[in-house]
């Protein structure tokens, strides 16, 4: 009698749901191992403000937000495309709409009716799931180690020494709700090199002045215009008791944060009025009666709230002359001083490194062991490249995995890649 290949999945976030959605399908039996007590915490706070999973933008484009890591996920992005998504999301009962800012998101906005339909899918497909488990590394004879709370006799125990294992176990951001990096330090001692986890989608440091903290602190600022290393990003901003965040800052944070890695300090520029020219500002500047306060002044020609006109001042002395002014509002200059640590990041850069796995997502160290989403070395800017990557390296490994078993086991192998 031929048995199913046994394929264990640590980490039951958007990468390893993917991973055994693919490996159940062809027959395997999976189980999908979590620390906590339910699954999909972190794609459920995704969808909070209305889940983002992709991007309609074209494919040359979409490949670019990867950065570095383009040529090593550029694969697993064409094997489960935009348009993948879309219809994965429709058998499961949820259709998509494209924003106007070209994001696509499920019709019902929330992540809740979709992970709800996809681990029922997991579960007609025979996968174990099994919560409030928590992965522990290898014992000296090479099998798998959880420490779970006590269980019913009759649940299916854990497979400890599995076909095939695959990891996806997130970054070290928002690490409440399962990512907390735990797992670096077990594979390190492995011999899988990783790279230090940073935070990726971040807000930063400002030292504010106390009238800014206590009267401005969680007050938006849109639309501006972020300019940082010849790189211009157009978006929101939120000022925060301790700095700033929002998303024209998150899509410039890896260029910043590597900045201040080596100076300690980065000047970003901030143009407060970016549907504007210099002339235009100093031509609507000089209309108003100069007796005006700066806060009127600024108010009654070009609309700025006080929270800009405060920043204003955070930058210093303010220009008299109007040209001077028009000038300092279209490059408003921020001191950042640091990042916000890597707990309050919306995602992680840093993970393992490239080299330490072969084309299928294989650590080179540990046969038999695949990796995806977040645990990788890469990261992309909010906007559904997030989401999508988690989802297609998850399929890939998986596609890596049951490639690997047919190869090494093939009397056991029984149904088409």
């Amino acid at each position: 009698m031929t048995h199913p290949f046994r394929v264990v999945v640590i980490g039951g976030g958007p990468a390893g749901l993917a991973a055994a959605e693919v490996l159940s399908a062809t027959g395997c039996a999976v189980q999908v191992v979590d620390a906590m007590p339910s699954l999909g915490r972190k794609l459920l706070m995704a969808g909070r403000g209305g889940l983002n999973i992709t991007h309609s933008e074209p494919a040359e484009k979409f490949l670019t937000r990867y950065a570095q890591a383009t040529p090593w996920l550029a694969s697993f992005l064409a094997a489960w495309t935009t348009e993948d998504i879309q219809h994965w999301m429709e058998a499961l009962g949820q259709e998509s709409f494209v924003g106007s800012s070209g994001r696509i998101f499920p019709r019902a906005m929330k992540a809740s009716p979709l992970l709800r339909a996809w681990l029922a899918r997991l579960r007609a497909q025979g996968v174990t799931l099994h919560p409030r488990a928590r992965w522990m590394g290898w014992d000296a004879a090479g099998r798998l180690t959880f420490l779970q709370e006590q269980r019913d006799a009759a649940d299916i125990p854990l497979c400890t020494a599995p076909d095939a294992v695959i990891l996806a176990l997130g970054g070290a951001s928002w690490p409440r709700l399962g990512s907390d990096g735990g797992w670096v330090s077990l594979l390190e001692q492995k011999g899988v090199a990783v790279s230090a986890l940073r935070p990726a989608n971040c807000g930063f440091q400002v030292d504010w002045s106390d009238a800014v903290r206590e009267r401005f602190a969680g007050t938006p600022l849109k639309p501006v215009a972020l300019t940082f290393g010849g790189l211009t990003v157009r978006g929101e901003l939120v000022v925060t008791n301790s700095g700033l965040e929002g998303g024209a800052l998150y899509a410039l944070s890896a260029p910043l944060r590597e900045h201040l890695a080596q100076h300690g300090a980065a000047d970003l520029s901030c143009d407060l009025r970016p549907d504007l020219s210099v002339d235009d500002l100093t031509k609507r500047l000089a209309a108003v009666r100069p007796r005006e306060s700066l806060s009127n002044k600024l108010r009654k020609a070009l609309r700025l709230p006080p929270v800009a006109v405060a920043l204003l001042r955070e930058a210093g002395p303010v220009p008299t002359s109007m040209p001077a002014l028009a000038a300092r509002l279209k490059a408003l200059p921020v001191r950042l001083t640091g990042a916000e640590p890597l707990a309050r990041a919306i995602s992680t850069a840093g993970g393992i490194a490239q080299d330490a796995c072969d084309s299928r997502l294989m650590l080179r160290a540990l046969p038999g062991v695949f990796a995806a989403g977040e645990m990788l070395d890469w990261e992309a800017p909010t906007g559904g490249y997030l989401l999508h990557a988690c989802l297609a390296t998850g399929r890939g490994a998986a596609q890596g995995a049951l490639a690997w078993l047919r190869e090494t086991h093939p009397e056991r192998y029984r149904m088409p890649l």
